[in-house]
């Protein structure tokens, strides 16, 4: 029986990934597109050090990396001044509230970001438990900061479902073992996932009740 949610932040609860990824093609001068997303797309949803070292790469030595972060910083920060939260996300919030779910999230990046737009979009009062890179030792693929939130939550990982956007997320939900639902973004949507239990274009497809139905469903086929 589910008893808990969890949402990555960057790309699944607000689509920053695209934003920084005009960010970054605004730097090097290049129409997006044009830097491959394909490419780009593995370095999303873990440590940001193998994201600034593709860029580089890209940057024909134009640019430095400490300029490429500070640049790509101030750009990213303009493109996202009014953040908009991803279909559905605030409908699954409301509903898991209403069924007397537990609420985490799960998030590679620092806590002042994540809670500066969740205060911003008013919904940081929904969650119960946030985790963040100030956390761990470890972010994902890593599956520390899935257990850390479970195990805050007091609830077992197969009680859990985590949504996540890119394959590096759900690589750390898999292995901290919750079931893992994908919804990814237009960054992420060209990965190759494996081995989750649902995945959907977008949460508005489906409600948070059919989610779970689903998911509960999938376990009870495999345990036969």
């Amino acid at each position: 029986m589910i008893k808990a949610i969890v949402f990555d932040f960057d790309g699944l609860t607000v689509d920053t990934e695209y934003a920084l990824y005009e960010s970054f093609c605004d730097i090097l001068e290049m129409n997006p597109g044009n830097l491959p997303i394909n490419e780009y797309a593995v370095h999303i949803g873990t440590d940001s050090s193998s994201l600034y070292n593709f860029i580089l790469s890209q940057s024909n030595g134009l640019l430095t990396r400490d300029e490429i972060i500070e640049k790509s910083a101030v750009l990213h920060k303009a493109k996202l001044n009014k953040p908009i939260a991803r279909d559905g996300i605030e409908d699954y919030l409301k509903a898991a509230k209403a069924q007397g779910l537990k609420i985490g999230l799960a998030s590679s990046s620092y806590r002042e970001w994540v809670e500066h737009f969740l205060i911003k979009l008013n919904i940081l009062h929904y969650f119960d438990v946030i985790q963040t890179r100030d956390n761990v030792k470890k972010v994902k693929p890593d599956p520390e900061l899935y257990e850390n939130v479970v195990k805050l939550l007091g609830v077992n990982p197969r009680e859990a479902i985590a949504f996540e956007d890119s394959a590096n997320g759900s690589k750390a939900a898999l292995s901290a073992g919750l079931n893992c639902v994908i919804v990814p973004n237009k960054i992420t949507e060209h990965l190759p996932f494996e081995n989750y239990h649902l995945k959907l274009a977008s949460m508005a497809d489906k409600s948070l009740e059919e989610v779970i139905d689903s998911i509960e469903k999938s376990v009870k086929l495999l345990k036969k």
